[in-house]
This record gives structure tokens, sequence and C-alpha cells, in this order.
């Protein structure tokens, strides 16, 4: 972490320099964005036999057996964490689910919690009910010491404190009750904790799991819920959405300390906003237009933004007309009066209502639109409704993908999420700032890259991850990538490292078979065997040992030494460098299924 961030970036900017994603139809936020991007629907349509509720309430002729399915709901991986098979039974699976968000979300930002040396805020929103419908809660009486155990598996409070404990992080926990909007109160918190100086960095988020799962609704004239299904968007043949499920996580640092500390940066919170309508002329519920407004309004007044620089307006879209019509007017009186348009769009068309977790699909489509400069398409909008009336406001309907090309020369977009009980909640991302040039990448210096797992299945797996990786994105530098490796991943058993010249040959080494070659594993050779045996072939620093040069002979040395077992200070072979952090696979976990079968 830096102490001298630099100062020409806005102090109230938080940059966003890590995503980790799961929702129906996507195990990551690559897979996510791809959907989006090909217009794919994700909601399932299931058999009576997959639909695990009351024979008589399948038959309804109301019952709609649709919903947005997470195909991972009940499955964990707890070794990487230390944890034990009886403790991960007991666990929530919203708790699982966002341990390993978290995890993946620290790791993508490129950062290892066993070498971090700062105060790590936690603030995460799920839905009490799961814990409700998964376990009863512990019974202190009867049970005795092993309820404590088991209640901080099974609460929904402990949430963010169980991800701090198992990640072996210190810093703020808070775990966030605020229905539909929980995601984006999650965001508000940390970030309003960065700009205060109480973190260094944050993860914030949210998991929902809907319990039984899969299963459909029931559906109700004018509810939210939708009579087909499918979830439509500002169309006029709108019933409401489908329910589903996911975890979305995001890592935080202020923006001037993130382009200091050179992390890579998907976008920038440039203000965020919460209010309730508390007392309200409409339904408890609805959204009220003139709190709703003032929300998104405080949001652009907080980042210093003028509305006619917005050029994508997330919507929270329940695709239920009375709601559209709400929101779009909630939206065009604090947008006001402009000449520039904004395009509008609802996630939810392909990935149905997530409840606590629905604004956070919404924040990572937009992020994804700001980092990759296009507009993903609102499916299942084929009819405009008219009485949105459209023309008479800023926003323009996405009603086909399309490149950004911003009119005020600007990306930026508005996030809006809704929660039921009056929650307002908005989000104003904008694009990342241009990276600094720099000199081209010094061709044919020989570099270490190095990978870890539990064993050697998920070394494997690692292996053909970062090759194809690698295959996919030949605008990656070589530097970036071995310092992100390095430094941005815990050490685990199992370990192979490389000394390359190129990505190239990065590639080859991956794809070997054995060892032998640039690559050495942890089926140690005789030169790892004599370099962990003897304690005086390197120097030494606290954090580890260091090699003797940086040529290819005292790189393949130290690749010995460390894939035999002895610790490397990383850190000191990269002092100097101007390498990057950038985004990498991220652990593979391997998942088994874990589900309380007594009580």
């Amino acid at each position: 972490m830096t102490d001298r961030p630099e100062q020409d970036y806005d102090p109230g900017d938080v940059a966003v320099i890590g995503m980790s994603l799961r929702a129906p139809g996507a195990r990551t936020k690559e897979q996510f964005w791809d959907n989006l991007v090909h217009g794919r629907e994700s909601i399932s349509f299931l058999a009576k036999d997959d639909i695990h509720v009351d024979e008589t309430l399948i038959h309804s002729p109301f019952y709609v057996r649709a919903c947005g399915v997470l195909d991972t709901y009940d499955k964990f991986d707890p070794s990487v964490f230390g944890i034990s098979d009886r403790m991960a039974a007991a666990m929530t699976p919203e708790n699982r689910l966002f341990l390993e968000s978290a995890w993946e979300s620290l790791e993508d930002g490129g950062y290892d919690p066993d070498r971090l040396d700062a105060e790590i805020g936690m603030y995460g929103a799920n839905n009490p009910q799961t814990a409700a419908l998964y376990s009863s809660p512990p019974d202190r009486v009867s049970v005795g010491p092993e309820a404590i155990e088991a209640s901080l598996a099974w609460s929904p409070d402990t949430m963010t404190s169980n991800a701090l404990y198992y990640m072996g992080l210190t810093g703020e926990a808070v775990t966030v009750a605020a229905v539909c909007a929980g995601f984006h109160y999650s965001v508000h918190l940390a970030c309003q904790s960065l700009l205060l100086g109480q973190t260094d960095l944050a993860i914030a988020g949210g998991a929902m799991v809907r319990l039984p799962h899969p299963r459909g609704h029931l559906w109700e004239e004018n509810r939210i819920l939708s009579r087909d299904g499918h979830c439509r968007p500002f169309d006029a043949n709108g019933t409401g959405t489908a329910l589903s499920s996911g975890v979305v996580t995001v890592l935080l640092k202020p923006l001037g300390h993130a382009v200091a500390d050179r992390d890579h940066i998907y976008a920038v919170v440039k203000g965020s906003a919460v209010n309730n309508n508390g007392v309200s002329a409409m339904a408890y519920g609805l959204a009220q237009p003139e709190r709703l407004s003032a929300c998104i309004a405080s949001a652009m007044e907080v980042g210093g933004v003028s509305p006619d620089t917005v050029g994508m307006y997330e919507a929270n879209g329940l695709g239920l007309p009375m709601t559209d019509e709400l929101e779009v007017h909630a939206a065009s009186m604090a947008f006001g009066k402009q000449t520039a348009t904004t395009s509008i769009g609802g996630v939810k068309g392909n990935v149905g209502h997530g409840g606590v977790v629905s604004g956070g699909f919404g924040a990572i489509k937009a992020a994804l639109s700001l980092y990759h400069k296009q507009l993903p398409a609102t499916i299942n909008l084929t009819e405009v409704n008219p009485d949105l009336d459209f023309p008479g406001t800023p926003f323009v309907p996405q009603l086909e993908g399309a490149d950004w090309e911003p009119e005020s020369g600007i990306r930026r977009a508005g996030i809006t999420s809704i929660g039921g009980g009056g929650y307002n909640a908005h989000l104003l991302l904008e694009e990342a700032p241009a990276p600094a040039r720099r000199e081209p990448e010094e061709a044919g210096r020989p570099r270490l890259a190095t990978l870890s797992a539990l064993d050697d299945e998920a070394l494997a797996r690692q292996r053909a991850r970062l090759r194809e990786w690698l295959a996919a994105d030949p605008g990656l530098r070589l530097d970036d990538v071995c310092y992100s490796l390095n430094l941005g991943r815990k050490v685990l058993p199992r370990r192979w490292a490389a000394v390359v010249r190129s990505r190239e040959e990065l590639i080859a080494a991956l794809a070997e078979e054995a060892a032998g070659g640039a690559a050495t594993s942890t089926a140690a050779t005789s030169t790892a065997t004599a370099a962990a045996s003897d304690p005086d072939a390197f120097a030494r620093t606290d954090d580890g040992i260091v090699p003797a040069g940086r040529d290819a002979r005292a790189l393949a040395e130290l690749a010995a030494a460390w894939v035999g077992g002895r610790q490397a200070d990383f850190a000191a072979l990269h002092r100097g460098e101007a390498s990057h952090r950038v985004p990498l696979p991220t652990y593979p976990f391997q998942p088994r299924r874990f589900w309380r079968t007594d009580w």
C-alpha cells in the first residue's frame, strides 16, 4: 500500500480494482458479460420434478415454473479456507458463496491476503430468510459449547466477519440489511469508510440464495412477479420479473491510492447515495418518485457530475409497467431537461430479480460496459411502453448492442436499486482514467512466473486456465503477468514455477505435461532439493529468500528453492519495476456439495 497517493484525482473518487460474480448462466464475470453482449436470457423454465415445493402449489394455474438458477448454490470448497466439512455443512449457502466471492475479488485485484498489511473493510448484504429456511437457529441450551460455532456459521449477521476471519484479514465487518437495495448500501458504506480513512481496502457486495432452490413463483395481478416467467423491462406487455439467486463482490480503494499502487481499475465510483421513502403517498414498498429522484440527484451532486454527462442509466427495471413508469418519472426529474441522450437498460431481462444482489448485477453490467466501451441491448424489449413517454425524457431504450461513443467526451453510468420497505439507492460510475504511458516491455529479459494450489489437480487446472487466458489476450505484458502472479496470490503447498523470456514461452511452459525445460513443479528436481536444503545459498529478508541476481540462472535457482518449499521475498524481486497488477484467472475452487441432512 502506498504512503504517497497521487494528488491529481478527485479525493472523493473510489476505484473498483477487483470484481467477482456468479449469476444464473454465468460462473464468472467474463461469462456474464458474454451473455449480456449476445443477448442471452438466463432464466430457467423448470420441469415439475425439478421443483421442491408442495404439490398443490405446483398444480396451481397461477404457478410459474421459472427462476434464475444458480448451479453452485449448494457447493463449496472448504479446504482452501481451512474449514472442516462439518462446519461447511452448517454454514448457510450465502455465507459460503460470499466467502469464495470475496476471495476471488481480492485475487482479481492482485492481492494476497497473507501479504496485506492493511485494514480491510468487509461489507455485504444477504437474505435473513435463507438462514431460517436452511436450518433452525442453534439451540444453545441443548447443544452446549458447540452452539457458538454453529451459530457463527448459521447467522446472517456474521457473513462478513466470517469472510474476514477465514481469509486471515482484519478490519471492519458490516452485514447490511436493506432488502433488495442491499448491494448498493454495502458499496455506499464501504466508500464512506475508505474516504474517511478508516479502511485501506474494502470488499463490498451481496449474496442471495432463494430456498427451496430451484423453485418458481405464484403470479398475482399487478404484483412484481411475471405471468410467463420472462422479465420485459420498459415493455408494454411486461408483467413483472422472475426470481433469481447470485453473488457479487467488488474490491474498492481510493482512486489516488489505486493509481499510485499501479492497480488495475475497471471503473470509478464517482458518487453514491441512499435514502428511504418513509411515509409515502404511494403504497408501502413502491418507489416514491420524489424520494427516488432526490437519491439519484444526490449521487450526482456528491460526484460533482452534470446529468448530461451520464450516458448510461441502468434501471431497477422490474418489467412491470406501473413500477417502470414510477422509476422513469423519478429519473427524469433527477436528470432534468437536457440535450444529451442517455441509454436506459435493465439487466433483469437477462437474469431476473436477484433480491439483495440485484443491484450488483446492474453494477457489474455498468462497470463492464465502461471497461469495454460497449452498451449491451436490453433483451425482451419488443414493444416500448408508450406510457413511459421516452421522447419526453432524457432516456433512449437500448434496443440493440452498440459501441459506446460518449456525447460529453467521458463515459459515466448511473445504477439504481430499489428495495421493498422504501429503500432507494443509486451508484454513479465513471470510466477508469487513462493509464500513464509506459516504456515498452524489455524484450528477452528473463522473468519468473509462479503458481500454487492445494493439490496437483487444482494446480493443473490453474495452468490450463492461465494458458487459455494468455492466449485470448495478446495485449498482456509478461512483466505485468509475472508481477501479478508472484505478489497477488496466496502461496499454497503444491507449486509450479517457470523462468521465461516471452509470453509465448510462458504459454508453452504452462502446456508442458511434466517438469522440465523452462518450468519446475512440486516434484522437486535435484537443483530444487539442493537449493532448498542449503540455508546459505541465498540472501534473505524477513519475508524470505531473495535471488543472487535477475539473470536466468539466478531466477531458476530461486524458482527451484521456492518450489521445494522455501519462502521467497517476491516484493524484493520486483522492487524498482513499474509493473502493474492485471486481472488473471482466480483460484480454481473444487466445490463439493454441502447440505444439511439432519438438524
